[in-house]
């Protein structure tokens, strides 16, 4: 007995634990929504081109786009344009379209759209970058700025975050003459982002230019230009004004580098306008949809990945152990008795069609007539099996009846009776009478009751449809209920209705 309360025990844990780890990866790692109604966002990015052709020039026009690498995960990329070829080129870790055409003449517009979203980004590795850089070579004057502004800067830091950090801060402090003579008049951003890269030349720091744009709807924008630089284990960047470390989430680089967005070949006054537009989306559908374009396949060999139409059959079918476990609940700890652990839940089904209300009268209805038929054939002293054919027959005449009346009376709900289990109900009513046979219309009537409580109990669980979704959507939780099921296999202690029918002990 040990040893099997022992098996029975690790049999537990072991499915108790594979049910919420499995869950738990699902849900933080695979970030599958938990409920049916998160949304999550959803980007349209619009990049238009604009430029005017040269005429009777071939023309070529080159734009840099997102890399796709990083924790967003595109859904849906298109170029359009009219008469241009297209194609896309990996070049230092970007990605370049070329737009190209024989003729062209005029203003000429181009457009890259892009659809993504930030939800089940497949996280990938980073690319490492350099570690050492060459010094640019200064002389004169700016040498001297230079190794002035970098010798407060060495005492000021302790790695190479805090180097580039300060260097940035310095470089904004234009009320220093040596910052003054290192941008020669040119306070932009760009120019600032120079000085910087000259400094940490010097001191043999390596730094990137990281063009990004903000994802923010409804808010015409140009390229913010960032800083980043490859400390040895990871990229670190830099806001080149403030000098403050880290990429906001909202932020999509476009592109790495000191060249331009868009470059014209056989065209001038090249210009980008970007348009972004924010949408939701229901979050289990964006998984569909991100499945198909990653790697990552795990809505594949989940219940996502069966027929629409046989989805909805295994709907009805996974919340059958949820109408079980209420069965077993109210037998166990309860003390409720019911026709058998199997028939409140079929019940539970059918009232899925005819509704709770109606469905209760009309099991009421047939299970008393057909208990009253019972009770005459009883006298013509028939076998079981004739019994019940006769029993089922009449269960089928009366269900016929009662859709027609319904039909005629416009009670369109008593239709659905039909869909009732005939042998189910043939058997309950078999049931009930050998239970009044055996030990009384009192205790034939009080299984009735707890038969009809329990499957409405079971209905309403199995209904509710944020349930539905979670057991669909996370079915490793019936092993964690298997668990529970199998705790309460040695149950033996009290039921809840064995508590009034001995409270006179307790008196004593």
């Amino acid at each position: 007995m040990r040893s099997l309360t022992l098996h029975l025990k690790i049999l537990i844990t072991i499915l108790v634990a594979l049910g919420v780890l499995i869950t738990a990866y699902q849900i933080f790692i695979l970030g599958i929504p938990v409920t049916e109604d998160e949304t999550d966002d959803l980007w349209n990015i619009d990049a238009k081109v604009e430029f005017q052709a040269n005429p009777r020039e071939p023309v070529k026009v080159q734009m840099f786009v997102p890399p796709l690498n990083q924790d967003h995960v595109s859904l849906n990329e298109s170029f359009i344009s009219n008469n241009y070829g297209v194609s896309i080129n990996r070049i230092d870790g970007n990605r370049k379209v070329t737009w190209s055409a024989r003729r062209a003449n005029g203003s000429q517009t181009l457009y890259y759209r892009l659809v993504l979203t930030k939800r089940y980004g497949v996280e990938k590795p980073e690319e490492k970058g350099p570690i050492f850089r060459d010094s640019i070579p200064i002389e004169g004057p700016e040498k001297i700025a230079a190794e002035a502004l970098l010798a407060p800067i060495r005492q000021h830091s302790a790695d190479v975050e805090t180097f580039i950090s300060e260097t940035i801060k310095r470089v904004n402090n234009t009320a220093d003459d040596n910052v003054g003579l290192l941008l020669g008049g040119d306070r932009s951003i760009p120019n600032k982002a120079k000085v910087i890269d000259l400094l940490l030349s010097v001191a043999h720091v390596p730094m990137e230019r990281v063009n990004a744009i903000r994802l923010t709807a409804d808010i015409s924008q140009t390229p913010e230009l960032w800083l980043r630089s490859y400390n040895g284990s990871q990229w670190l960047y830099f806001n080149p004004v403030t000098g403050e470390q880290g990429l906001p989430s909202d932020r999509l680089i476009w592109w790495v580098g000191d060249d331009p967005l868009v470059s014209v070949e056989g065209g001038k006054q090249p210009h980008v306008t970007f348009t972004l537009n924010n949408s939701e989306i229901n979050a289990i559908r964006l998984a569909k949809l991100t499945d198909e374009q990653t790697d990552a396949g795990f809505l594949e060999y989940s219940l996502y990945g069966l027929p629409l139409q046989t989805q909805q059959t295994y709907q009805i079918m996974i919340m059958i152990p949820i109408g079980v476990l209420v069965i077993l609940i109210l037998r166990n700890l309860g003390g409720l008795q019911t026709l058998g652990t199997f028939t409140p839940v079929l019940i539970a089904l059918a009232f899925r069609e005819t509704q709770l209300g109606f469905g209760i009268v009309l099991f009421t209805l047939i299970t008393a007539l057909g208990l009253s038929l019972r009770s005459y054939l009883e006298h013509l002293k028939l076998q079981m099996l004739p019994r019940l054919s006769v029993v089922l027959t009449f269960v089928v005449v009366l269900i016929a009846i009662i859709s027609l009346l319904s039909h005629k009376l416009g009670l369109e709900r008593g239709l659905s009776i039909a869909l009732f289990p005939m042998v189910i109900l043939t058997m309950t009513i078999e049931r009930l009478s050998i239970t009044w046979e055996e030990r009384g219309g009192t205790h034939a009537f009080k299984v009735a009751i707890g038969t009809l409580v329990a499957a409405t109990l079971a209905f309403m669980l199995m209904s509710i449809p944020e349930l539905t979704y979670f057991i669909f959507t996370f079915p490793a939780v019936l092993l964690i209920m298997v668990g529970f099921m199998l705790a309460m296999g040695r149950y033996r202690g009290y039921r809840l209705t064995e508590l009034f029918r001995f409270k006179a002990f307790l008196k004593d």
